[in-house]
């Protein structure tokens, strides 16, 4: 059985351990231009739990764990994965309900619940992707479950570890751009992970520790030792050691029982070659003294847990002054019931922000790609406008997801534009009738944002070979409506055939306006150099504006319509 306490440390373990391994998962990105990052948002995913989790107790039900973990990645997914890996703890959370403890059978049916969350939330599921790593898993424990309902939850778990990983690998056979690239599915990969650094506490009671010292809070083992804030010590010293064995034969039972007799939280698993240990106890020495009885020691860890309870509570003060810094930017303010409608766009770059502000958007949120935010930012400033109605507009295919997240969790009506780029948010801005009522604008802003053309010149953060183009890591690529048009060596040349390639698609029209926002790291002379090669290679009816709109990652967005 596992129970709360084991939960809720299984959950911290999986977040520690997509942390220490995000950029391996980042890496499996196959789309050359610099994004979201599935292993980042994963990890931002989950490790917006850990502080939630920490703050439970001991004595705490499974039920309880799965629903502040399911909360609080809610609020916390980032990117597509993200939420996808919220909806699957979500699903799962629904599954525990109630329940003090879970068996076999209870995770099975739990994970279950999880698939149908997610599989219900995305509108066309794709297969090879961590929704069929997730589905294949649960399938294969549901079998089990089946055909005997008492099987044990850790040996559950260590099916669905193996199932998720031969469903990973076929991967590239669901997805022949996965095969292409010779890489399985990023997200896929990082759910294994995740149910692997669980796993390890399931099993084993092993917690993995986080390698980064930005995590929002300290790693599982230090929680264990370091006790809960408002709780008081009984015992000083967290130890923990592993014994070789001198006898295979040799019973853990009375080093158990002797442990227990020096100090509490005792956890002792034993194999055939090792026995591992771990007490809180005011004598460590009294500990290894008895453990040497059984043979040689190793790994012995003691910790001092006042020490660290006083370094818990100070690391918890200022991740609260943090956020406290940052919900500074949204306050809330409540509904006003003569504003109609409000706006909240997504983007990056002091001159976009600024150009949205002028359209009228009450709230801007820093993000885009590489930096996707989370549900929450979202929420904040949703809640930092104060209208009947407000409009979101992600402006990134990425953050789309994220946003819809926000519908069910506001207190306020809210409506999200599936807006895929920078220049769809400005013409859904500009469509916008404050005559009209909520569902005519929502159509008549959904079609005119549908119409535009978008071009983004960036460069390739890796070497790949996609879609046809052979690509190395530095060069200039050319994306046309979100596909890789062409590859580059001058940034000039590129973007002047990108928006030629664009004009020439609306050229047929009486007027064609062409908006091309230049971002950091171009000056306003080498954008009008653009503008004028553009000029003297096209008709007379198409029109020129020329932004500076700072953003990052992109050299040039361009907009035709």
């Amino acid at each position: 059985m596992i129970n709360g306490q084991i939960l809720r440390d299984a959950f911290i373990s999986g977040a520690n351990n997509i942390s220490n391994f995000r950029q391996t998962v980042d890496a499996l990105n196959v789309f050359p231009v610099p994004d979201g990052d599935t292993g980042t948002n994963m990890s931002m995913t989950i490790g917006s739990a850990k502080r939630e989790l920490l703050l439970l107790h001991d004595d705490s039900t499974v039920a309880d764990v799965s629903h502040a973990a399911a909360s609080a990645l809610l609020r916390g997914a980032r990117g597509n994965s993200g939420v996808i890996l919220s909806l699957l703890f979500r699903g799962f959370s629904k599954g525990l309900k109630g329940k003090n403890e879970a068996c076999g059978k209870d995770i099975s049916d739990a994970l279950t619940m999880g698939v149908e969350a997610a599989y219900k939330a995305v509108m066309k599921p794709t297969e090879g992707t961590i929704l069929t790593v997730a589905r294949l898993a649960s399938e294969h424990i549901s079998e089990i479950v089946s055909e005997n309902p008492e099987t044990d939850a850790v040996v559950i778990w260590r099916e669905m570890i193996s199932s998720a990983k031969e469903a990973l690998a076929q991967t590239p056979e669901l997805l022949p751009v996965l095969k292409k690239a010779g890489v399985v599915d990023a997200g896929g990969q990082g759910f294994v992970v995740i149910i692997e650094g669980m796993m390890s506490v399931i099993e084993n009671g092993v917690i993995i520790e986080s390698d980064d010292d930005k995590a929002n809070a300290a790693s599982v083992s230090e929680k264990n030792a370091a006790g809960e804030y408002e709780g008081d010590i009984t015992f000083t010293y967290c130890t923990e050691f592993i014994v070789m064995k001198s006898d295979k034969d040799t019973s853990s039972i009375k080093l158990r029982a002797y442990l227990e007799s020096i100090g509490d939280s005792a956890v002792v698993v034993d194999d055939e070659d090792i026995i591992k240990c771990h007490v809180h106890t005011d004598n460590p020495g009294n500990a290894l003294q008895e453990a040497l009885k059984y043979g040689m020691l190793t790994k012995i860890k003691i910790e001092n847990m006042r020490e660290q309870f006083e370094n818990q509570k100070e690391s918890a003060r200022q991740n609260e002054k943090q956020a406290e810094s940052q919900n500074e930017e949204f306050p809330y303010v409540a509904v006003d019931p003569d504003k109609e409608f409000g706006f909240v766009s997504v983007c990056a770059g002091d001159g976009i922000k600024q150009l949205f502000t002028d359209l009228g958007v009450d709230q801007v949120v820093s993000g885009g790609q590489t930096m996707n935010p989370s549900t929450d930012d979202i929420l904040s400033a949703i809640h930092a406008t104060p209208a009947k109605n407000v409009i979101v507009l992600p402006n990134n295919k990425n953050i789309i997801m994220a946003a819809e997240q926000t519908i069910k969790l506001a207190d306020r009506n809210v409506t999200v534009l599936p807006t895929r780029t920078i220049p769809q948010g400005i013409t859904a801005m500009l469509s916008f009738d404050a005559s009209s009522d909520l569902e005519i604008n929502r159509l008549e802003m959904t079609k005119a944002f549908e119409k535009v053309g978008t071009g983004l010149v960036t460069f390739a953060a890796r070497d790949s070979n996609f879609d046809g183009h052979k690509i190395q890591k530095g060069e200039i690529l050319a994306l046309e409506n979100g596909k890789v048009s062409f590859v580059e060596k001058d940034l000039e040349k590129a973007t002047v055939k990108l928006i030629r390639s664009l004009i020439r698609k609306d050229e047929t029209k009486d007027e064609c306006f062409v908006t091309i926002i230049y971002g950091e790291g171009v000056t306003e002379e080498q954008a009008a150099s653009v503008e004028e090669a553009v000029r003297a290679k096209v008709s007379d009816n198409v029109e020129f504006a020329l932004v500076d709109g700072g953003q990052p990652v992109y050299y040039y967005i361009i907009s035709v319509e």
